[in-house]
């Protein structure tokens, strides 16, 4: 009988997108082994094991956390000790998500007031910028500068944030972006009720974005899908950018962005991908 370690038996099967997240579950009493909790990541379970995995009803302020919990856990982005900014912050999943990973501080920026959960209010990593337009902040408000960004912004295309960022934050900053296609593609490509639903829109979405942070000397270093849809039902995807030219790269993910697409369609249309998985 074939075993394998329970982490990597996770990760095998989709359930998680790393083996740090795996790992982060076990130890959080998360996961059962034919029907009996294990606490050991490195635990050897037969291939065939029954694996069941618990997720805390509200982990995060907001379901968005999920998705930004996806992105950093799929690239691999370290979180603990960094300054960080919320562009979209909205309730606040995904400064929460980044709370929870230890950061030390967290611009959470929206354009809308009273959104942010009461609790994040509170928390004295967290400095609440509402009523703010991300496009026309001056980037003297930001003192420490950001080296890490996080956006999930709506009726606005990321690529018009861009610049934006580029004078927040400082130049070896990591982005990581929802990409929201019914807000990217143009009315002409978006069907009936602002969903779209053909996957050469998403690609073409996908490889829009990725010429113009190549135009701007950007690079990506990462794509994924959501593991959760839009609240619409609309498909959504991440990005991960950083502010240095990296041709090479950035042209090896416009390729790879056919493969997260089909992916996208494949298990979330399906119903089969409810926590994720890499791309």
């Amino acid at each position: 009988m074939n075993k394998t370690r329970l982490d990597l038996l996770l990760v095998a099967r989709g359930l998680y997108a790393s083996r740090e997240a795996a790992r982060r579950a076990i130890m959080a009493g998360l996961v059962r082994v034919d029907g009996v909790r294990a606490d050991k990541p490195g635990f050897k379970v037969a291939d065939s094991a029954h694996v069941e995995v618990e997720r805390p009803n509200r982990e995060y302020a907001s379901r968005g956390g999920l998705k930004l919990e996806r992105a950093l856990d799929t690239f691999g982005i370290e979180v603990n000790g960094r300054i960080a900014i919320d562009v979209g912050a909205s309730t606040g999943g995904f400064t929460d998500c980044l709370l929870q990973r230890g950061a030390r501080l967290v611009y959470a920026v929206d354009v809308g007031y009273g959104q942010l959960a009461w609790r994040l209010r509170q928390d004295e990593r967290v400095r609440v910028m509402e009523r703010t337009n991300f496009r026309y902040v001056d980037a003297a408000q930001f003192d420490p500068r950001p080296d890490l960004a996080v956006m999930d912004v709506s009726f606005i295309s990321i690529r018009l944030l861009f610049p934006k960022l580029s004078e927040v934050c400082l130049p070896d900053a990591d982005i990581v972006s929802l990409i929201k296609p019914q807000f990217e593609a143009g009315r002409e490509r978006v069907g009936k009720g602002g969903i779209v639903r053909d996957p050469e829109v998403h690609r073409a979405v996908l490889l829009d974005i990725l010429k113009s942070i190549e135009s701007r000397g950007w690079c990506c270093r990462g794509l994924t899908y959501s593991p959760i849809t839009g609240g619409d039902g609309n498909l959504e995807f991440l990005g991960w950018f950083r502010m240095h030219p990296d041709p090479d790269e950035t042209r090896r993910w416009m390729t790879e962005s056919h493969r997260v697409v089909e992916a996208a369609w494949a298990r979330l249309k399906s119903g089969t991908d409810s926590n994720g998985g890499t791309a």
